[in-house]
Parts: structure tokens; C-alpha cells; sequence
């Protein structure tokens, strides 16, 4: 998995595998999900991602138990 933040146009994508897209779907305005043929997801785009809140990411650290 990957991350990509494009400052410019405020757009987060979350890039999950390398599968070509097959469908994407628009979740609301400023979410959209792509799909592989097989109905696994290849990535999540946030569109007014600084605005919305989901940007900068909070990123956790904790020990497995």
C-alpha cells in the first residue's frame, strides 16, 4: 500500500494493489472507491482531503502483544 498526497488540488489517494481498475464508484462527493475485476479494492481517493480533515495523517505506533 501506498500513499500519495497531491497538495495542489488538496486529493489523498490510498493506493492498495497494482490490479488494473475495472469499476470505480463514487461513495459521496469527495470519496471515490476503484475496483479490480475480481471486486477487491485498488484504491480510495479523497477528494478536499486538508479541508475534510483527512490530511495530514495520524499515524500510530504500538507493539504487538
Amino acid at each position: 500500500m501506498r500513499t500519495t498526497y497531491y497538495d495542489e488540488d488538496d486529493i489523498l489517494v490510498f493506493h492498495l494493489c497494482d490490479k488494473p481498475v475495472f469499476r470505480e464508484v463514487s461513495q459521496d462527493w469527495n470519496t471515490h472507491i476503484s475496483y479490480a475485476e475480481d471486486g477487491s479494492t485498488v484504491e480510495i481517493v479523497l477528494l478536499d482531503a486538508r479541508a475534510n480533515g483527512a490530511y495530514p495523517l495520524a499515524v500510530e505506533h504500538a507493539l504487538a502483544e
